[in-house]
């Protein structure tokens, strides 16, 4: 009898721990963005600062993606919150087209919580994310301009 007080403490207690949410894995740091300037050749021009539509995912594969405010440096941030499509995603990618003509592009991470920072301008800068799924489609998640904030 006194076998099975014990058994039911190690029970409770262990289902105590495991319902904490301390056994998962750390999150990921930041990931580092990669820049790229525009070319000079056939086709390239100035980098474009016009949002585009965006596309309509499945709501068995809806996911969100938080395209932060700037901070006092002109850096934005990119969070992955999840969703339902979450098991399906295979890469994030998240592009800053900056005022001053250049590309910045990260990969966040396909875990809640993963976060890109992009260094943009003190000026209006536009940001796309693209979210790849296991079934081979990429879609357009996000698509907006984040202007510098200025005192107002």
């Amino acid at each position: 009898m006194q076998y099975m007080g014990i058994l039911l403490v190690a029970l409770l207690l262990g289902a105590c721990i495991a319902s904490a949410g301390c056994t998962g894995p750390e999150p990921a740091p930041p990931t580092a963005a990669t820049t790229t300037s525009p070319g000079t050749g056939p086709g390239s021009g100035p980098v474009s600062l016009v949002t585009q539509p965006t596309d309509a995912i499945p709501s068995s594969n809806a996911v969100t993606i938080d395209v932060g405010e700037k901070d006092y440096l002109g850096s934005v941030p990119v969070i992955f919150e999840g969703g339902f499509g979450q098991i399906h995603v295979m890469k994030i990618t998240a592009t800053l087209y900056s005022a001053d003509g250049q590309i910045i592009t990260a990969d966040l991470g396909s875990n809640k919580g993963d976060e890109a920072d992009l260094p943009g301008t003190r000026q209006t800068d536009r940001v796309t994310v693209d979210v790849l799924m296991d079934n081979g489609q990429t879609y357009r998640v996000a698509d907006e301009l984040r202007a510098y904030r200025t005192r107002g």
